[in-house]
């Protein structure tokens, strides 16, 4: 790993921005290596994840690691592999489901962190927070048709929905997700990572 990825890396772990703002209190959750080739940008952490500090470590990440075809062994432990959420910390409960990201992170971290991962070839933007950050006004008018839309986004991006159990009926109600979008997403991973 770079020195200067390692030191902010460092900085980011110590991070307490918006400690007042979190009901678990701080715990970054985020990998990252200088010879990243995929990068990973989700929502935020939830309370699995903030408890175990392993990033994807539930049933969303179950779902994600099956789309992408590959084993936690593989999916944790490639360097080539980043995981950097758009927060870092989980934001607590809204509703039924949990807030969205703190944007202290996207504001003080993403600026400085993501241009240290240059051998990214891929970055798989997973649910709508991701997807109005990187995509800016090339995003669709919704999340649906942001995921339709995804070969636009190729080769750099790959828009996806949160795999979330909460979302099985958005994946009842869009089969050409599981159809068409996950083999090709597949494809595009083995390239990345080649």
């Amino acid at each position: 790993m770079s020195e200067a990825l390692d030191t902010l890396l460092a900085g980011i772990r110590a991070c307490r921005l918006c400690e007042a703002h979190l009901p678990l209190g701080p715990h970054p959750v985020l990998r990252a290596s200088a010879d990243a080739r995929l990068l990973v940008v989700g929502q935020a952490p939830g309370t699995r994840v903030h408890a175990s500090g392993v990033p994807w470590d539930d049933a969303s990440g179950k779902r994600l690691r099956d789309w992408l075809q590959m084993t936690p062994d593989v999916f944790y432990g490639s360097a080539r592999i980043a995981i950097v959420p758009m927060g870092f910390c989980y934001p607590g409960k809204t509703g039924a489901g949990d807030a969205p990201p703190r944007p202290e992170c996207r504001a003080t971290w993403h600026p400085r962190l993501l241009p240290l991962l240059d051998k990214v070839r891929l970055t798989l933007l997973i649910g709508q927070y991701a997807q109005a950050y990187f995509l800016r006004e090339r995003r669709r008018a919704t999340l649906t048709a942001t995921v339709a839309a995804y070969p636009d986004y190729l080769p750099r991006f790959f828009a996806l929905p949160h795999p979330s159990p909460r979302n099985t009926g958005w994946f009842k109600a869009n089969p050409w997700f599981e159809r068409d979008a996950v083999p090709a997403l597949r494809e595009r991973v083995r390239e990345a990572l080649a």
